[in-house]
C-alpha cells in the first residue's frame, strides 16, 4: 500500500552524518544528486518525516540500507493513517475550542474569541540576548539626549511570520519576555490545525504543562494527552493510547507544550525529562514549546530556538482595530493618533499585554489617563503581580526577602544609578553589583561575597524571566525592556528619597531640565510628588539663571516689560510680555542663515490672515496660550481674525501694529507690491488719526511718507526707488520709531545669544506647561509667583 513519508532514527541520522563526512560531501550536493532542496536534507537530518521517495533516493545516493536508517514504526498504510487523522480531529475540535478558543486577560469583563482578536506575530530566528555584541555596537547610530525609545539598539534582527518558522522546523523552541502573546500563538496553532487551515494532515495536541505538570499521579505525556482525549472526545482509554501512538509514529502530531517556565520547581526536571523522552519516541511528529526567556536554561536535543517580537506599528493597528472592533467603539483613529502623539506611551504598545491593558484603559473614556506615572504603575503592577496572579502561577522566590514593593525599590535604584549616567545598556556585573548593594543590607542576607554575587545574578535572571522588566540584549548586556520603565523608576527613585536626600534630588533634577532625555522623568515626578511647588520653584531658578548676567538678553527683556506695562488690557501681563517676547524673537531668528525661513512664509500680518503662519510664531503661539492669552488654535479664519483683533487691541497703536508687520519682513526689505499698498495705506490712516499719533511723531511721519513714491505708480519706477532708497529711508522710520513708540530696535543679537533667547523660550514654555499639567498640584501662591514672574528681566540686571 502507498506509504507517503518516512523518518529517520536518531541512529539513522547518526549514521548519514557520517556517510556524509566520510564522503567528502555538504548537504548541498547530496540535496542537488537527489534532486530536493538543501532544506529537504536539513529536516531529514533533524529527525522530520520527509517524502518517502526522497529518503529512499537519499539512502541510495549514500549506499545504505533504507529500512535500517528509517523508524519502521512511522511506516502505516497512507489511507488508514489519514482516516483516523480526521476521524480524531473533528472529535477532539469541541474541547479544543474550549480550551483554546477565548482569550481573556487583566481586568477583560468577559472572554473575547481568539479568532476575532489574534494578531500574527512574528519570531526572530536569533536571539537577542545571545546577540555578540559590545556597547558600541548596540548604542551605534543612537543620540544619547534623543534615544531610539523604540529599538533600544541601532541592531535590527530579521523577522520572519509565526507560521512560516513552524512550517520550517519540526521541533521549536519559542522564547519571549512576559506578555509578548506565546500562550495566544499556540491556541491560534491548535485552533487552525484543528479546523484544518494548518497542516490539515495532522492532529493538535495542546498541553498546559503546568497542568500536567500537577496532575494527580504524575502520568506521562502520553497517558496525559491520551486521557484529554477519552474525557473530550467520548473515546476508549485504551483505544485512544494506541490512536495517539500511531499518529505521533507516523508523523502526524502537532504537539503544542505550553509554558514550560511556569512549572513549579519541584516538578521542573521530571517534566524537561519526560518532553525530551516524548520528543525523542515520537521523532516524526512535530513539537513546538513555549517559554519565558531566561527562565532556566533548557537544552532539548535537535530543537530550533526562536523569539517572539516585539509588535510593530502594522501588528498594533491590527489588534486595536480588532480590538475596538469587537466593543462596538469607534476609537480606533484617536487611540492610534495618541499613541502617536505621545512616544512613552506607545512604546509599551510593543508588548501584546500591555497594549490590551492600554486598549482597557482609552476604551473607558476614549483618552489615555492624563496622569501617565498612574498609567505606568498599572504596567508595573500587571508585570510584577497581575499577569501571573491571574492565571494562579506561584514561582519560585529566588530571594525569600525580596517582596514586590522591595523590587520596585531595587528597579529604581538600578534605574537611577544607570539612567544619570546615561547608561541605556549595562553589563550584567554592573547590574549584579546595584543588586548586590541592595540586598545586602537584607534581613538574612549572606556577609560571603561569594554566595553574594550567587543571589544577585539569581535576582537578575528572575526579574528577567518573571517580568521582563529586565532583559538580555546581548549576552552579558542588559537594558530595562522599555525606556518608559527605566524614567518612570527613576522617577520614583527621586520621589521616594529619603528627607535628607530629597532636597538634593529635586535640586539634580531641576538641572537637568534642558536636556530632552530628562523630560519625561521630570514631568512623571511633578506627578508623583505630593506637591511639586519646590520642584518648580527650583526649575523656575534654573530658567532665570539660563540668562542672567546677560546684557543684551537683560536690555531685551528690560524692553519686553517696558511694553507690557503700558499696555491697559484685561490679559494677563505675563502674556503680553510673551506676546512681544514672541513676536521680536521670531523675527531676530529669521537672521540667523541656518533658521532661514521660505520668503512664503514671512511674519507680517498679511500672512496671518492667509493662515500662511511661520513655524516660529506657530511654537511662540503655544507660550503665549499658555500664558493666558486667549487664542483659538491655528488653522480656521478665526484664528486669524481673533489673532489681528487681538494684536490692534494690545499693541500701542494701529502705527505699531503696522510698522511689526514691516519689521518682521526679510532684511532685504524686498517688499511686495501688495504689502507696500497696504502699508502706505495704513500709514495714511494712521497720520489721518490725531488722537493716536502725537504732533512730535505726526511731522517726521508725514515727511518720511511724502518720500515714499505713489503705490499706484508703476511697478518699474517702485521698484527702482526702492532699491535706491528703501534701507535707508527703513532705518530713518526705525530710529523715528525706537524714539517716540519704543518700537523697531535692531537687537541684533549673535548666533549665541539668539541660541541663549531659543533655549529660554523653551524653558519657559516647558515651565509652563508642567505648572499646568493636570497631574501636579500646585499651591495657589507658588502658581501666582511663578506666573507672576516669567519672562522678567532678572533683578540685579535692572
Amino acid at each position: 500500500m502507498a506509504r507517503r513519508t518516512l523518518t529517520a532514527s536518531p541512529e539513522g541520522i547518526r549514521t548519514i552524518q557520517k556517510t556524509i563526512k566520510h564522503l567528502n560531501k555538504s548537504q548541498t550536493y547530496l540535496a542537488g544528486m537527489v534532486g530536493c532542496s538543501r532544506q529537504t536534507i536539513w529536516s531529514l537530518l533533524q529527525g522530520n518525516p520527509i517524502d518517502c521517495d526522497v529518503f529512499m533516493d537519499v539512502c541510495k545516493e549514500l549506499r545504505l540500507n533504507w529500512e535500517k536508517i528509517a523508524v519502521l514504526e512511522s511506516i502505516a498504510p497512507f489511507e488508514e493513517i489519514e482516516r483516523l487523522v480526521q476521524e480524531i480531529r473533528e472529535q477532539i475540535r469541541p474541547s479544543i475550542d474550549r480550551e483554546c478558543g477565548t482569550m481573556r486577560v487583566l481586568d477583560m469583563t468577559q472572554p473575547i474569541g481568539l479568532g476575532k482578536i489574534y494578531t500574527e506575530v512574528n519570531i526572530l530566528e536569533k536571539i537577542t540576548g545571545r546577540r555578540r555584541l559590545n556597547l558600541e555596537q548596540l548604542l551605534e547610530g543612537c543620540n544619547l539626549e534623543e534615544f531610539d525609545r523604540f529599538g533600544l539598539s541601532g541592531v535590527k534582527e530579521r523577522r520572519v511570520p509565526g507560521l512560516e518558522a513552524v512550517k520550517r522546523y519540526g521541533k521549536l523552541m519559542i522564547l519571549g519576555q512576559p506578555g509578548v502573546g506565546k500562550t495566544t500563538f499556540l491556541k491560534y496553532l491548535a485552533i487552525e490545525c484543528s479546523r484544518g487551515n494548518f497542516q490539515s494532515d495532522r492532529v493538535p495536541m495542546f498541553v498546559p504543562l503546568k497542568r500536567f505538570a500537577e496532575t494527580d499521579g504524575s502520568p506521562g505525556l502520553l497517558d496525559y494527552i491520551a486521557q484529554e482525549w477519552v474525557s473530550g472526545a467520548n473515546r476508549e482509554r485504551t483505544e485512544a493510547r494506541s490512536d495517539l501512538e500511531r499518529l505521533l509514529k507516523a508523523g502526524r502530531g502537532l504537539v503544542l507544550l505550553d509554558g514550560l517556565d511556569e512549572v513549579r520547581e519541584e516538578d521542573s526536571d521530571r517534566i524537561i525529562r519526560e518532553i525530551q523522552d516524548f520528543a525523542n519516541g515520537f521523532a516524526p511528529s512535530q513539537f513546538v514549546v513555549t517559554c519565558r526567556i531566561a527562565a532556566r536554561e533548557y537544552t532539548f536535543e535537535r530543537f530550533t530556538e526562536v523569539e517572539v517580537a516585539a509588535f510593530q506599528d502594522e501588528q498594533i493597528r491590527a489588534f486595536a482595530t480588532r480590538w475596538f472592533d469587537i466593543k462596538k467603539l469607534d476609537f480606533t483613529e484617536d487611540f492610534l493618533d495618541q499613541l502617536k502623539a505621545n512616544p512613552t506611551i506607545k512604546e509599551l504598545a510593543t508588548n501584546p499585554l500591555l497594549l490590551t491593558l492600554l486598549c482597557l484603559e482609552f476604551e473607558d473614556s476614549g483618552d489615555f489617563p492624563a496622569d501617565r506615572a498612574e498609567l505606568y504603575q498599572r504596567a508595573v503592577a500587571t508585570l510584577l503581580r497581575k499577569w501571573d496572579a491571574k492565571r494562579r502561577i506561584r514561582r519560585q522566590q529566588v530571594y525569600k526577602q525580596l517582596s514586590v514593593p522591595r523590587k520596585e525599590d531595587l528597579l529604581g535604584q538600578i534605574a537611577f544609578r544607570t539612567f544619570d549616567r546615561k547608561e541605556y545598556f549595562f553589563k550584567q556585573r554592573q547590574v549584579e553589583r546595584h543588586i548586590a548593594d541592595y540586598i545586602c543590607n537584607l534581613p538574612d542576607a549572606p556577609t560571603d561575597t561569594d554566595a553574594l554575587h550567587v543571589d544577585s545574578e539569581a535576582v537578575l535572571k528572575s526579574i528577567e524571566a518573571q517580568h521582563g522588566l529586565l532583559v538580555e540584549r546581548a549576552r552579558g548586556i542588559y537594558s530595562f525592556s522599555h525606556l518608559t520603565f527605566q524614567e518612570y523608576f527613576t522617577a520614583r527613585k527621586i520621589v521616594d528619597s529619603t528627607p535628607a536626600q530629597a532636597i538634593e534630588a529635586l535640586q539634580n533634577l531641576a538641572s537637568h531640565m534642558m536636556q530632552p532625555r530628562w523630560r519625561e522623568v521630570l514631568r512623571l515626578t511633578l506627578g508623583m510628588l505630593p506637591s511639586a511647588d519646590e520642584l518648580l520653584q527650583l526649575m523656575k531658578r534654573e530658567v532665570d539663571g539660563l540668562v542672567a548676567g546677560e546684557g543684551k538678553i537683560q536690555e531685551f527683556l528690560q524692553w519686553v516689560d517696558r511694553k507690557t506695562q503700558a499696555v491697559h488690557t484685561s490679559y494677563k501681563p505675563t502674556a503680553i510680555r510673551a506676546l512681544y517676547f514672541s513676536l521680536s524673537l521670531d523675527s531676530s531668528l529669521r537672521l540667523d542663515q541656518s533658521l532661514r525661513l521660505d520668503q512664503s512664509l514671512r511674519l507680517d500680518l498679511n500672512l496671518f490672515r492667509a493662515l500662511n503662519l511661520s513655524l516660529g510664531l506657530s511654537c511662540s503661539l503655544d507660550l503665549i496660550q499658555s500664558c493666558g492669552f486667549d487664542l483659538v488654535l491655528p488653522g480656521s479664519t478665526s484664528f486669524s481674525l481673533q489673532l489681528s483683533c487681538s494684536l490692534d487691541h494690545i499693541l500701542d497703536s494701529h502705527l505699531d501694529l503696522d510698522l511689526f508687520r514691516s519689521f518682521c519682513v526679510d532684511r532685504s526689505f524686498g517688499l511686495d507690491l501688495n504689502f507696500f499698498r497696504s502699508f502706505c495705506i495704513d500709514l495714511s490712516r494712521n497720520l489721518s488719526d490725531s488722537h493716536t499719533l502725537s504732533p512730535n511723531l505726526k511731522q517726521p511721519l508725514q515727511a518720511l511718507k511724502d518720500q515714499l513714491p505713489d503705490p499706484e505708480s508703476d511697478l518699474e519706477i517702485r521698484d527702482r526707488w526702492w532699491q535706491e532708497n528703501g534701507r535707508t529711508w527703513t532705518e530713518q522710520l526705525r530710529s523715528l520709531m525706537v524714539k517716540h513708540r519704543d518700537i523697531g530696535h535692531d537687537w541684533q543679537f549673535d548666533e549665541e545669544q539668539l541660541k541663549q533667547l531659543r533655549q529660554y523660550y523653551d524653558a519657559n514654555k516647558l515651565l509652563v506647561d508642567c505648572l499646568n499639567s493636570p497631574s501636579s498640584y500646585v499651591t495657589r501662591s507658588v502658581r501666582e509667583e511663578i506666573e507672576a514672574t516669567l519672562l522678567l528681566p532678572s533683578p540685579r540686571d535692572v
